[in-house]
């Protein structure tokens, strides 16, 4: 035999040698694998538990994106409520004190609703109620329901 033979050989015999080393570890790597894979013993493997997780995810991202898109709505609705409410309390003649007339003003954030004015005196009281648009009214305002309506809006502002 020559060199060259010999040197084929001991090539032949480390080849063989490596993929017989290969092989052990494959079969370690698969065993640990498979037992990674197993939870607990009862059968379920991280694949399908990851499966179903991912499909409980996506079920969760869509009930998120339904909830954002009710809450988008709901803000959108509560704009037109009416919440913002301004109060002057005064006293509507000389002679009767205490400041028991007042004028209220309740808005929603489009500055459309109504203002109130509660006219007290000794014998008799009214109350008045006037539509509000934009802020202002088709009918003429004393100076404490625009008062009213100033305040209401103030408070819209401050949210």
């Amino acid at each position: 035999m020559d060199n060259l033979e010999i040197a084929l050989l001991v090539l032949n015999i480390i080849l063989i040698i490596l993929v017989i080393f290969t092989n052990i570890k494959f079969v370690l790597f698969k065993k640990q694998s498979r037992d990674f894979m197993k939870k607990l013993g009862d059968g379920t493997n991280i694949e399908e538990m990851l499966k179903k997780y991912i499909k409980a995810t996506d079920y969760v991202n869509q009930e998120n994106a339904l909830i954002k898109s009710n809450i988008k709505n709901i803000e959108k609705e509560m704009k037109s409520n009416l919440q913002n409410v301004g109060i002057v309390r005064y006293n509507a003649f000389d002679d009767v004190g205490s400041n028991l007339s007042f004028a209220v003003a309740i808005l929603d954030d489009y500055n459309n609703g109504i203002v109130l004015n509660g006219i007290y005196a000794r014998e008799t009281s009214s109350v008045y109620a006037k539509p509000v648009v934009n802020g202002d009214s088709e009918y003429p305002l004393s100076n404490e329901e625009k008062e009213a309506i100033k305040k209401a809006k103030h408070i819209k502002k401050n949210k």
